[in-house]
């Protein structure tokens, strides 16, 4: 059996851990902090002061700027004496600490590279490894060097409901932030050719060109009934809008670092229909759990051929590539790596 690891988790100083609203990294953070501690491992977290997540040690932040909160980690880690820094917050924050031989992990979930990238390889050495949230993106980063690896995001498995079957006259979901490069109005083409009921789920914009895409390009279809906007949406409503969901149809128009809410889809036992853009070849296997389109008439196709997506297949690939369980062991199977190399 392996020694339990002492694990150092930076997040960023602006939100609580885990969040009471918005916050997607957040809840990551939570829950993987959890998981470690649930096998046997020491957690200590450097987050918002009102984070309530369970760990061994909490470090408060204070509302200093980059120098104040580097300088604060570094004292962090000198009192907590981690076997590796995970580092979820600024890269910067690292930059006292880079030549210490100190394992040392930062975590991307959104994209990547530059000088900063390539500053901080040079500096840390065999000591400092990145990750990137999808293969994408550890790609994406490594062109400014250094040693990257790919750790997926998760979803939390017993906050979804699985629903094996679902009504023959099953609505279409697009379940995401309403702006133009998540495709609502592909989304609303597809849905008006099909004749299929579509809900749309997610905050609006309230200003700028994309208020204006809103008003011209989505808001018209409310209006007329052809389309029903259900809002922004909580957990507890997320788990109930994909569960009753044929399909969730979210026809990206940009390169997703990740893209939660398709794992989270996949979870509810819901076929995902989108475009093959960033991470989401990592995450739809086209004919198993889901399929790619390019426009309304491949979309129009692709809904034909719901029927033969087994719901169970994507509630699998869900729970085998995409819990937090897979999620934790990836993390501490780098982290021992990284411990025994500097030693």
């Amino acid at each position: 059996m392996s020694r339990p690891v002492k694990i150092l988790i930076s997040a960023d100083p602006f939100i609580p851990v885990p969040p009471v609203g918005y916050g997607g990294i957040e809840r990551i953070i939570d829950s993987l902090a959890r998981a470690f501690r649930k096998r046997g491992h020491t957690v200590g977290l450097v987050a918002h002061p009102d984070s309530t997540c369970p760990v061994d040690a909490l470090f408060k932040w204070n509302t200093g700027g980059t120098v104040s909160n580097a300088m604060a980690l570094r004292r962090f880690t000198r009192d907590f004496q981690p076997d590796v820094l995970q580092s979820f917050s600024r890269l910067a924050y690292l930059v006292p600490q880079l030549a210490r031989p100190l394992p040392k992990v930062m975590s991307y979930q959104r994209h990547t590279g530059g000088s900063q990238i390539r500053i901080a390889s040079l500096l840390g050495g065999r000591s400092m490894t990145f990750t990137g949230c999808s293969k994408y993106i550890a790609e994406m980063g490594r062109l400014s060097g250094g040693d990257w690896r790919a750790v997926h995001n998760f979803v939390e498995l017993g906050k979804i409901d699985f629903r094996a079957t679902v009504a023959a006259n099953a609505p279409l979901l697009f379940l995401s932030r309403i702006e133009s490069i998540k495709g609502p109005d592909l989304a609303i083409e597809i849905a008006r050719m099909c004749k299929r009921r579509l809900l749309l789920a997610g905050n609006r914009p309230t200003s700028g060109s994309e208020l204006e895409f809103w008003n011209k390009k989505v808001v018209p279809f409310i209006e007329s009934g052809e389309v029903e906007w259900v809002g922004e949406v909580d957990d507890a409503k997320k788990n109930i809008l994909l569960g009753q969901a044929a399909a969730l149809l979210v026809p990206i128009q940009w390169d997703e670092p990740f893209g939660i809410v398709f794992a989270e889809a996949l979870a509810a036992g819901t076929p995902v229909i989108t475009c093959r853009r960033g991470a989401t070849p990592e995450i739809v296997d086209p004919g198993v759990t889901g399929f790619f389109v390019t426009d309304a008439v491949s979309g129009v196709e692709a809904v034909g051929r719901l029927g033969e997506i087994d719901r169970t297949a994507c509630r699998k690939a869900a729970e085998d590539r995409f819990s937090s369980d897979a999620c934790a062991e990836q993390y501490l199977s780098l982290y021992r790596e990284k411990i025994g190399a500097a030693r």
